[in-house]
């Protein structure tokens, strides 16, 4: 019989988050050996995990770093906000983003091991969303805006321009975090979504009795107000009647990116 105590199975538990007697299955089949009863968990535990891989995980928290000319954003998705706001689910997303800011988007993959662990003891869909990293380009200037809830970021924008006053793209920031944009210029949107739109459009058009050889330029006249909603340079700057593209005295948004949670 295994050699091992109460205690052990306690601490094991508290180790790993996992139940007691699984913690004491575990002990039992690792013959007492602690280390080898951690990898015993561990494996059960990811195979669970995958079984939750198709689950809703639209919450979790965004972190977001910024440096001399460079900024950091990553979005680490759960199932529920409860896992998203407790203090290991946080200090894993704060060390990713510390890291892609360093060292690149690519670094994100060094905390998988982390990421994996947050699966088990939460028992949720637990996985990286959005990871990016913008430099500013020779003269150029980054703001970011990150609202928070909680305790926890939620909505996270990473806004990169060219010939713009610091005040007016933090003010784009603000615009990007609430009008959340699906793209910079028409150029942008994913086509098949854009076809989506027209095809519904015209199903509409044609509910409403329009002839049928007006529909077309009718449908093309919608789908483009359907893009000055979408389109970040054609949306009204914080929903005011000039364009962001026409408040920017001359200067241009090179690029953005967000992220944000319950999407």
């Amino acid at each position: 019989m295994a050699d091992f105590t109460v205690q052990d199975i306690k601490a094991l538990r508290d180790a790993t988050g996992a139940g007691m007697m699984d913690a004491k299955k575990a002990l039992t089949e690792a013959n007492g050996d602690e280390e080898q009863a951690r990898k015993i968990l561990r494996e059960k535990g990811l195979a669970k995990a995958a079984t939750r891989a198709d689950r809703d995980n639209a919450e979790g928290g965004v972190a977001l770093v910024s440096g001399d000319g460079v900024a950091a954003l990553v979005h680490l998705k759960s199932e529920t906000d409860f896992s998203a706001k407790s203090e290991d689910f946080l200090a894993v997303l704060d060390a990713i983003a510390a890291d892609v800011l360093e060292n690149g988007v690519d670094a994100a993959s060094k905390h998988q091991e982390k990421i994996e662990e947050l699966q088990i003891t939460k028992k949720e869909n637990i996985e990286l969303g959005t990871v990016a990293r913008v430099e500013a380009g020779d003269g150029n200037l980054l703001d970011t805006y990150l609202h928070k809830q909680d305790g926890r970021g939620v909505n996270g924008v990473i806004v990169e321009g060219s010939g713009v006053e610091a005040g007016k793209l933090h003010e784009v920031a603000l615009h990007i975090a609430f009008a959340k944009p699906l793209g910079l210029s028409r150029d942008e949107i994913d086509p098949a979504l854009a076809e989506k739109e027209r095809e519904t459009l015209a199903d509409l058009t044609r509910a409403e009795g329009k002839p049928e050889e007006m529909i077309d330029k009718i449908v093309t006249g919608k789908l483009g107000a359907w893009f000055s909603e979408q389109v970040l340079l054609e949306q009204g700057l914080n929903g005011d009647k000039t364009s962001v593209k026409d408040s920017l005295d001359g200067g241009t948004i090179v690029s953005f990116t967000q992220a944000y949670t319950g999407a």
